[in-house]
């Protein structure tokens, strides 16, 4: 039996176990230990687990895993990642961290508040009512569709033109120009969560986008709570693209696993 020591963080409502892994004593940590530990009955229980591991060149490197042990970029995560980050002291205010996606600047302030800067988006796909954006993870965005959410995003995640690789599915509805409330069906937790980085990134660019708004700020609402996003446009793309919201930490503990 190995004992891992952990900490809960929730970002609007996505949780995360937190591994200190800067000394490499989780490097050997399996897909099945993964999925596990983030497993709501027998596990602690998470929408993902994060290693925090240290990475040359940064303050530190954002290894995330889903709940069911696939990787990809997750930008709540990575907020949650800055606030461990500054739990163990390796920050304070400001940091430059490596992820899956390429190198991110953040900052924290002393309410837990974190401003992620996340990865350039080169270019939007518009169909009509429908979106599809990457901010680090794929998301398909549908401003007119009102189904169940989880019914309408495994019909979408497990199509023919996304089956192989995946896609998040995010339903939207405007409350006002500047201000939308989005669902989320996410991949690799094959359900819905309460919020999603990544996705109310891409919404919120994709309503940039239906309104015509150069530059600015969008307010969005999930079911976990309130995040903001702000960018902007250049040409097809979008620059500039800060997720801003609060990383909470929820409790800490260990948990034993078979090794």
């Amino acid at each position: 039996m190995k004992q891992i020591a952990f900490v809960k963080y929730q970002g609007t409502g996505n949780d995360f176990v937190m591994l200190d892994n800067l000394s490499g004593k989780y490097d050997n940590l399996s897909i099945s230990d993964i999925q596990y530990i983030c497993d709501r009955k027998f596990g602690v229980g998470a929408d993902g687990l994060i290693k925090l591991n240290k990475k040359d060149g940064v303050d530190f490197y954002v290894d995330y895993y889903n709940s069911d042990g696939s990787q990809s970029f997750c930008g709540n995560g990575a907020r949650c990642a800055v606030a461990f980050a500054k739990e163990l002291g390796v920050i304070d205010q400001n940091t430059v961290f490596d992820a899956i996606d390429g190198v991110h600047a953040a900052s924290i302030d002393g309410t837990g508040l974190v401003s992620l800067k996340m990865s350039d988006v080169r270019s939007v796909s518009e169909e009509q009512s429908v979106f599809v954006i990457d901010t680090g993870s794929p998301h398909y965005i549908d401003f007119s569709n009102d189904e169940d959410i989880v019914e309408f995003g495994k019909r979408i995640r497990y199509s023919d033109r996304f089956r192989e690789n995946g896609i998040n599915v995010n339903q939207v509805r405007e409350e006002n120009k500047n201000t939308i409330r989005v669902l989320t069906y996410e991949r690799g937790v094959e359900d819905e969560t309460l919020s999603c980085g990544t996705g109310v990134t891409a919404c919120a660019l994709a309503q940039m986008k239906r309104i015509g708004l150069e530059a600015g700020r969008i307010e969005v609402s999930t079911k976990g709570g309130n995040l903001a996003v702000e960018a902007k446009m250049d040409g097809d793309g979008f620059n500039e693209v800060y997720l801003i919201g609060p990383a909470e930490r929820v409790f800490s503990g260990t948990i034993e696993i078979d090794q």
